[in-house]
């Protein structure tokens, strides 16, 4: 348990018969602590609305306020980056926004942390980059190589330049999947390490004698966590925001691709 990658091990919970795909594979149904997590941060979200939406009123109680506060903020985000159409894509980029959060709280909570797992990352990260591609081909069609080709270039440079373009779009579901996996997994990580340390520092000064002098940096590690800690709320969030402001971006790219808005 004092293995600061074991929180991360993925664990059957309840082992359930294989299921075979033509042309993928065997793929295993069993549920496990990953699953439970996603499945709670699903739930939690939309038990959280249906409790806050109930008895909505004029004058919003403080869980309306909360519900109604997030709405707005991701209402006002997809429309600032992507303009007037951004409401479109709201349903989308809401529900990413609050799924990722959820999920990185729930990491926080003794729960295990879905995001620290680049399947799930890649998953979510794969999901933005299709909707963009198909947006982008059934708003653009063949013009959708603009994308790869901006304005205003010489066209002796566009020999450079397109493949350089061609490359990035095709890096944004990896740099989108790595850096949320990779923020959860160091952040959790480096708790463990410093909750580590002062286990040990402590055990060694309730020995007495030269093991009194591990006390000052049992305190020092504790005053870690307890930074890190509240470090690791704020990353959750922010996390999540700029999740979603990255796919708002990419769909910006697309639904305004040539002109501006």
């Amino acid at each position: 348990m004092a293995d600061p990658m074991h929180q991360f091990e993925v664990q059957k919970i309840v082992d359930l018969p294989d299921f075979s795909l033509p042309g993928v594979g065997v793929i295993d149904m069993s549920i496990t602590n990953s699953t439970v997590a996603m499945l709670l941060a699903a739930g939690l979200i939309v038990v959280f609305f249906a409790i806050a939406t109930a008895k909505a009123a004029v004058v919003p109680g403080r869980l309306q306020l909360i519900g109604e506060g997030v709405f707005g903020y991701i209402d006002n985000l997809t429309t600032s980056i992507i303009g007037h159409e951004g409401r479109r894509y709201f349903p989308f980029i809401f529900t990413l926004f609050l799924f990722i959060l959820a999920m990185n709280l729930l990491g926080m909570f003794l729960v295990f942390t879905a995001t620290s797992q680049l399947a799930v990352t890649a998953t979510l990260a794969a999901m933005t980059i299709l909707l963009v591609l198909i947006v982008g081909v059934m708003r653009n069609g063949v013009n959708m190589y603009k994308l790869f080709v901006p304005a205003g270039v010489p066209w002796y440079m566009l020999v450079l330049v397109t493949p350089i373009e061609l490359i990035s779009f095709l890096l944004r579901p990896v740099t989108l999947a790595l850096r949320l996996f990779g923020n959860m997994l160091g952040g959790h990580v480096a708790l463990k390490v410093f909750a580590g340390f002062v286990v040990s520092l402590g055990a060694l000064a309730a020995g007495g004698g030269l093991g009194l002098l591990g006390i000052p940096g049992a305190l020092l590690s504790l005053g870690g966590v307890v930074a890190l800690t509240a470090l690791e709320f704020l990353v959750a969030f922010l996390q999540a925001f700029v999740f979603a402001v990255l796919a708002c971006v990419y769909l910006n790219d697309v639904v305004n691709l040539g002109h501006h808005h």
